[in-house]
């Protein structure tokens, strides 16, 4: 009801009880303030309405192309712990999106190399580095198995065998659990992965 209120109020819809008809008179402002509130929702919306769809983002990996073990290890160089999981393959291999989402980063860390960020369902954002190279563009809508670009070396990852990083973040974190640091702000991607690798 109070989301109704507001759509009302802003588009100024006056409804007649005696009647069946209504009254619409939208400002050119109030559609604005309207649009800038849909979008978002409906994006959001957009995204909820498959959530489950989940592939392997390095193409042919299988579960001996990354260790079981690598979520949180510590520890790891200068970022203590491993927030991700390394998938290893050869320099090139198609790098593809996990998920449904739309690229909200798409450029070049310091750690990361050549590196892409998709904001995807659940309110998670899923975190492509070490790119050779990238195939997307900033605000692109992927769904699950789109191109996203290849294996690499890039970033902190130069002279190690080439690999994908990959991890996902939350923007919710979790509760509820013994959890220390900033774990709470990520998902481990190894049980998704398991579940999508080939033999």
């Amino acid at each position: 009801m109070l989301i109704i209120s507001l759509l009302t109020s802003i588009l100024e819809i006056k409804f007649h009880t005696t009647a069946s008809t209504f009254v619409f008179k939208p400002t050119a402002m109030r559609k604005l303030v309207l649009i800038l509130i849909l979008i978002p929702v409906c994006f959001l919306i957009y995204l909820q309405l498959d959530p489950l769809g989940y592939v392997m983002p390095v193409e042919g990996a299988t579960r001996s192309s990354y260790s079981q073990q690598s979520f949180w290890a510590y520890p790891w160089g200068t970022s203590g712990h491993h927030k991700g999981v390394d998938i290893f393959a050869k320099k090139g291999t198609p790098v593809v999106s996990a998920t449904r989402g739309i690229v909200v980063f798409n450029g070049v860390l310091s750690k990361g190399g050549n590196a892409v960020l998709v904001f995807g369902p659940w309110l998670r954002q899923h975190y492509y580095a070490h790119l050779e190279r990238s195939d997307v563009h900033l605000f692109e809508m992927l769904s699950a198995g789109d191109p996203i670009g290849s294996v690499g070396t890039t970033g902190n990852a130069k002279g190690k065998p080439p690999h994908l990083h990959y991890s996902i973040s939350r923007i919710i974190p979790r509760f509820g659990e013994d959890l220390s640091g900033n774990k709470r702000f990520y998902h481990d991607p190894t049980p998704d992965l398991n579940k999508v690798a080939g033999k």
